[in-house]
């Protein structure tokens, strides 16, 4: 990945620190979104990448056909399913998977950890290279307009982003926007209350309560 912070020690401290301590409550909070609302842009055949896979919550859940991560961090191989392949490298490099290889590009809080623009552009064109036409880019994000001061509270966040400004990037760059929601799930899991699936299931089935409480876009586009 074409992180700010690319050092590997630096990246499994800082994750390590982050998100031990909440594993098993982060496991169980990914298998119901996955199941819950993510499943129904994954057909079971799909292939799917997880750019910036972390400790692989999503692609570990989602049921799909072949399953690829991307991450720098050492954590992530111990982390993903034994059906996962990795691909540890730059995002902003191309990447080491064929044209038109894949149908999904999955990807949570990650643009953030990215050092600038160019970088994403980068990212976004080896994503609609990888991907077949028709194909989904999936992005969950700190929208900062709602966000300003919190999103700063992590030292591993760079790049400020709303859904309005990444889906003005994908389109520019061989997307067509499919949903774009500036509010979706709350700002972050880290020092929160650790909810129940089920109050979690009923949050994702009332959009009303997402402008609330939601402080992360979500936006989906489609390969042209």
């Amino acid at each position: 990945m074409s992180q700010s912070i690319k050092n590997p020690a630096e990246l499994q401290s800082i994750y390590r620190r982050r998100f031990d301590r909440r594993t098993a409550y982060r496991n169980r909070l990914w298998q119901t979104l996955t199941q819950s609302y993510f499943q129904q842009f994954v057909a079971p055949d799909a292939a799917v990448l997880d750019l910036g896979c972390g400790y692989g919550e999503f692609i570990n859940h989602i049921r799909c056909g072949r399953k690829y991560g991307m991450d720098l961090n050492p954590e992530s191989r111990t982390r993903v399913a034994p059906e996962v392949t990795l691909l540890n490298q730059d995002c902003s490099r191309p990447w080491e998977l064929a044209d038109g290889s894949l149908d999904v590009v999955f990807t949570s809080n990650f643009f953030e950890h990215l050092p600038d623009k160019a970088a994403l552009r980068e990212t976004i064109t080896q994503a609609a290279r990888c991907l077949k036409p028709g194909g989904k880019i999936i992005a969950l994000g700190p929208n900062i307009k709602f966000v300003p001061g919190a999103y700063w509270d992590f030292w591993d966040h760079f790049l400020c982003l709303t859904d309005k400004s990444l889906g003005e990037a994908l389109e520019n760059n061989g997307f067509r926007l499919t949903q774009s929601h500036g509010r979706f799930l709350p700002y972050s899991t880290v020092n929160t209350p650790e909810f129940p699936s089920a109050l979690i299931r009923l949050y994702l089935a009332s959009p009303w309560v997402w402008r609330i409480f939601g402080k992360q876009f979500l936006v989906v586009a489609e390969r042209i």
